[in-house]
């Protein structure tokens, strides 16, 4: 029987034909981006729940429309 050193190094040993085959295969999912997806949808979930919240305890005005002035003469 092998050391275990030597069995967890051929064990962490990926050839690169294999790797290669991984990189070309198309349902071959990202897990760091679908993460990245999903943290960002949550943050985004509760940013528009805080902002409902503060619209709703202080509700902004109309915002007024700015006359429009006649240009100045000189």
């Amino acid at each position: 029987m092998a050391h275990p050193c030597l069995r967890i190094r051929q064990l962490n040993f990926i050839p690169s034909d294999a790797l290669n085959t991984m990189s070309q295969d198309d349902k071959l999912i990202d897990l760091n981006a679908e993460r990245a997806k999903r943290v960002h949808d949550l943050n985004e979930k509760r940013l528009n729940e805080v902002r409902q919240a503060f619209e709703h305890a202080m509700p902004l005005g109309k915002a007024k429309k700015k006359p429009k002035n006649k240009p100045k003469k000189r």
